[in-house]
C-alpha cells in the first residue's frame, strides 16, 4: 500500500510538472509561428526544430516514466527465499583520514538539511521531509502554480549530503537504487564547509548518471563447523608410476 502510494503521488506530480513543460513549448512553437510571418523564414525554421526537439524529449520522457511507474505499482512481495546471510562489522578503516569524513554526524547533517531547506525556500519552494522514511531521499521540494497552490508544478526528490569541509560522497544502495529508479526527478544536494560560517552548496540532477564507485572489501573468511567436524580425507593415488 506504501509503496502504491509513492507511486501515485510521483506520477501525479511528474504529469503536472512535464505536461506544464509542455504547455509551455506549444506556446513557445505558436509564438515562433506568429512572428515567423514577418521575419527570416530560416530562423523560423531552426527556432522551430528546437521546440520540436524539446518536445519530443519531454513527451519521451513522460511516456518512459509513466510506464515505468505502473510497472513499479504492480511489483508485490512474493514468497521469501534464503538466499545468503551477512555479518555487518564497523568499517576496519573508519579512522582513517579518508572514511573519517564519510562517517555520519547528526551535527553535519542537520546543518546541511537546514541549508538545503533555506535555499529552497528562497527559490520559492515548499520543502517537507521525509529523513525519518527511509525513502531513499531526506526531501520533497515542490513549487506551488501561482494560481493554485495546492497544485505544484514542479517536484524534487533530494538527498541531502553534508560535509564538515570537503570530501568523497557516499550514497546507500537505497539511495542509489531511488536515483536510478527516479532519475531526472532526484537530486543530489551537497553541502560542503558545513562547520563553517558559510556553507557552499552543489546541486546535481540525476546523479545516478555520474560515475559511482561500489565500496566492496572481503575482511573474513567463513568455515562451517560441519566442514571442521567432517574434512575432506586427502588419499594418495596408490597407481604405480609408469614409463
Amino acid at each position: 500500500a506504501q509503496r502504491a502510494r509513492e507511486t501515485a503521488t510521483i506520477e501525479k506530480h511528474l504529469k503536472i510538472s512535464l505536461n506544464e513543460l509542455i504547455h509551455r513549448q506549444n506556446l513557445r512553437m505558436a509564438e515562433i509561428h506568429e512572428s515567423g510571418q514577418f521575419g527570416d523564414e530560416t530562423l523560423m525554421a531552426a527556432n522551430m526544430k528546437k521546440v520540436e526537439d524539446k518536445l519530443d524529449e519531454l513527451n519521451g520522457r513522460l511516456e518512459q516514466r509513466t510506464a515505468e511507474l505502473r510497472r513499479e505499482a504492480e511489483c508485490m512481495i512474493g514468497e521469501i527465499q534464503h538466499v545468503g546471510r551477512a555479518w555487518v562489522l564497523p568499517h576496519p578503516e573508519r579512522n582513517s583520514p579518508q572514511i573519517r569524513e564519510m562517517v555520519t554526524d547528526p551535527e553535519i547533517e542537520r546543518i546541511a538539511v537546514q541549508h538545503v531547506i533555506a535555499h529552497e525556500t528562497a527559490q520559492g519552494r515548499v520543502c517537507e521531509s521525509v529523513e525519518a522514511d527511509n525513502r531513499g531521499f531526506d526531501l520533497i521540494s515542490r513549487k506551488l502554480h501561482p494560481e493554485d497552490p495546492k497544485t505544484a508544478i514542479d517536484v524534487r526528490f533530494i538527498e541531502v549530503k553534508g560535509r564538515s569541509h570537503t570530501g568523497d560522497i557516499a550514497l546507500s544502495t537505497n539511495e542509489y537504487n531511488t536515483a536510478r529508479r527516479l532519475r531526472k526527478d532526484y537530486w543530489l544536494y551537497v553541502v560542503f564547509h558545513c562547520a563553517s560560517p558559510v556553507p557552499s552548496l552543489n546541486i546535481l540532477n540525476d546523479p545516478s548518471t555520474l560515475d559511482w564507485q561500489p565500496i566492496v572489501k572481503v575482511e573474513h573468511y567463513r568455515l562451517k563447523q560441519d566442514s571442521v567436524k567432517h574434512p575432506v580425507e586427502l588419499k594418495e593415488d596408490s597407481t604405480p608410476y609408469r614409463t
